[in-house]
């Protein structure tokens, strides 16, 4: 999984050379103005999704690259939000589905182009500058981390379930094998954080983020 969040964000591109504090407010900009974007003024959602569009070609970001994550975003929050027109009584339910997967496709698109044109420990530097929480970027710093020992876990499942079945299996058994090994998938990370935790305290972690630049006295 080396590579697999923001695998495009070492480039040389136009939008990889602006500096690393105006990338992180054109994204949160584009977010703001996508979340504050009724679905009437749908021709100004089609513009912001038009820019963030143009800013991942101009990074060279490849159209499969997020055509795969739209496949499965775009899915899910339909899924998400389809209780919301029953809600509603069917009348504003509908155009409040569509706002929220209109904006959320945009915003999801913004911080693709984001992760792709800053690496992840250079954003949460630049996070740091801005005066984020420092509770919100420790999350973030080790969500990331164990992003990849997760992956690496789920792919192991994945090779002893095709060893003991041999490839074998038609979708109800695909179906129930794959939640089975969603289910072992959790409770091995929740045992692995607890484990992270107690080697992080015995090593004196105070729930401080420590950088290079950093004054140890301060810790």
């Amino acid at each position: 999984m080396s590579g697999y969040l923001d695998r495009y964000a070492r480039r040389r591109s136009v939008c990889h050379r602006l500096p690393d504090g105006l990338k992180v407010l054109l994204t949160f900009a584009l977010i703001g103005a996508a979340l504050v974007t009724p679905l009437e003024r749908w021709p100004l959602l089609g513009l912001e999704a038009l820019v963030a569009f143009s800013g991942l070609s101009l990074a060279g970001v490849p159209l499969a690259y997020l055509r795969r994550r739209l496949a499965l975003f775009i899915p899910m929050m339909v899924l998400l939000t389809i209780s919301l027109p029953a809600a509603q009584g069917f009348r504003g339910g509908w155009e409040l589905q569509g706002t929220i997967v209109a904006r959320s496709t945009i915003s999801l698109l913004a911080l693709l182009w984001l992760v792709n044109v800053l690496p992840f420990d250079e954003l949460l530097v630049a996070l740091r500058r801005w005066k984020f929480p420092p509770v919100l970027l420790a999350t973030l710093s080790f969500t990331y981390r164990f992003l990849f020992v997760m992956w690496d876990e789920m792919e192991r499942m994945q090779r002893a379930r095709k060893v003991r079945s041999f490839g074998r299996g038609g979708l109800g058994f695909l179906w129930a094998t794959r939640s089975r090994m969603l289910g072992m998938l959790l409770i091995r990370g929740l045992t692995r954080a607890e484990r992270v935790y107690g080697a992080m305290c015995a090593r004196g972690w105070n729930g401080r983020v420590v950088h290079l630049e950093d004054d140890p006295r301060e810790s």
